[in-house]
């Protein structure tokens, strides 16, 4: 697969920052410039709030619908109105969270994982406590930090009734059998939400496929602005009580979307969603052109970890967190966590920035497996790469690594 060199032009921030490193796309990745031009021209021309009969309104109202069926698109939803909107992931799943803590009840069970970013984990466990449930812990195997299936399978049973899993950890870059656990959990009568934040933007995304029940992914993680997105199944979006205001629509989606949405930054996902589309060739329907897309950037990636690995492996102060092994490489996303035993992570990220190369330090909020891993405080160095990062541009961070002693 050919580098995706052309696209680089598309993002300002690549050349208002010129001859920086943006290894930082696990917490947030850079837009397009037409991301930027969608929400200013909502701003400029089209702001108003929702449901008049005025022209911006009807525009407005436009807008947001056209998000709706661009996430459809993306995620392979059957409908958009399973779509929702809300400020980040985190926010929808404690807003869900709320209304599963209402039909769980005491004996019954709620499985999440050693692996997840926390917003994937706190939410149910408080759900759980609040409802007198019983909290299970699918392990970690700590060598490549892969789930342990063996462990899932020992709790899963007739009790469990919501299982929490993530499509790729952000901490440490894993991609999780999330079909098998989602089969096995709904053959148990479980309920399935997945995390798909972190592995949004590196590959396709197909909720029927998947069979699981919810699914939640970030915009400002696929190129796009700071607005979260959750698919859910109709049948218990509709069914699910839910805490809302009382004019509000009990009809999908307007049920689940609390308040005045960002309606600009909605313009903005369409924006991204269309930029990857436009990726592929144009003789396709967008959803079709998605996976075309997403499936050549995820090989594209692939040579990026391939790359970033041999070099670790090269230099033995370096301990990779999770799958090390090229051979595997399609096992994780490319996001290559690691620590050293004589420097700290945040020193190390320090002078990564002092040569214009931006990477996090800490935990990036994988505190379950920080911990289990003995890693905490500091955590460890998170060097995360998409597909607007280069060969030339892994070399530049080794070399940069080398000169800190």
């Amino acid at each position: 697969m050919t580098a995706f060199n052309q696209t680089r032009s598309q993002f300002p921030a690549l050349t208002n920052h010129a001859g920086a490193i943006f290894f930082d796309g696990p917490a947030g990745t850079q837009v397009p410039q037409r991301v930027i031009d969608a929400i200013v021209h909502y701003l400029a021309h089209t702001n108003a709030n929702h449901g008049g009969v005025f022209a911006t309104s009807v525009e407005s109202d436009r807008v947001t619908d056209a998000a709706h069926q661009a996430m459809a698109d993306f995620l392979n939803a059957p409908s958009p109105g399973e779509i929702l909107f809300g400020n980040n992931m985190t926010s929808l799943a404690f807003h869900l969270s709320r209304s599963v803590a209402k039909v769980l009840k005491p004996g019954d069970e709620v499985m999440v994982t050693r692996l997840d970013h926390d917003a994937n984990v706190s939410p149910w466990v408080l759900a759980a406590r609040d409802a007198g449930a019983t909290v299970r812990w699918i392990s970690v195997n700590k060598d490549d930090c892969t789930l342990d299936l063996a462990s899932f399978r020992r709790q899963i049973s007739d009790k469990t009734k919501w299982v929490a899993v993530g499509l790729a950890s952000n901490g440490v870059g894993t991609i999780n059998d999330v079909a098998t656990i989602t089969r096995e959990a709904k053959q148990a009568g479980a309920t399935v939400f997945l995390d798909a934040v972190h592995y949004a933007p590196h590959g396709p995304i197909d909720v029927q496929s998947l069979g699981c029940d919810f699914l939640a992914c970030s915009a400002y993680k696929f190129f796009g602005p700071h607005v979260g997105i959750l698919w859910g199944r109709r049948e218990l979006l509709e069914t699910l009580p839910c805490y809302k205001v009382r004019p509000s629509s009990m009809e999908l989606p307007g049920k689940w979307m609390t308040g005045t949405q960002n309606h600009e930054c909605l313009a903005g996902v369409v924006a991204a969603v269309d930029y990857l589309a436009d990726l592929a060739p144009p003789n396709a329907n967008r959803r079709a052109r998605i996976v075309h897309a997403m499936s050549a950037i995820r090989d594209y990636e692939k040579t990026l970890s391939e790359r970033l690995l041999n070099g670790l492996a090269a230099r033995p102060r370096f301990r990779v967190l999770g799958i090390r092994d090229v051979k595997r490489v399609a096992e994780r996303a490319p996001t290559i966590s690691i620590t050293a035993k004589d420097v700290t992570p945040q020193k190390f990220a320090e002078h990564l920035a002092s040569r214009q190369i931006f990477a996090w330090a800490g935990n990036s909020y994988a505190l379950e497996v920080s911990e289990q891993l003995g890693l905490e405080p500091n955590g460890f160095l998170r060097l995360g790469m998409v597909h607007y990062n280069t060969p030339a541009e892994i070399d530049r961070v080794l070399a940069a690594l080398d000169e800190v002693r």
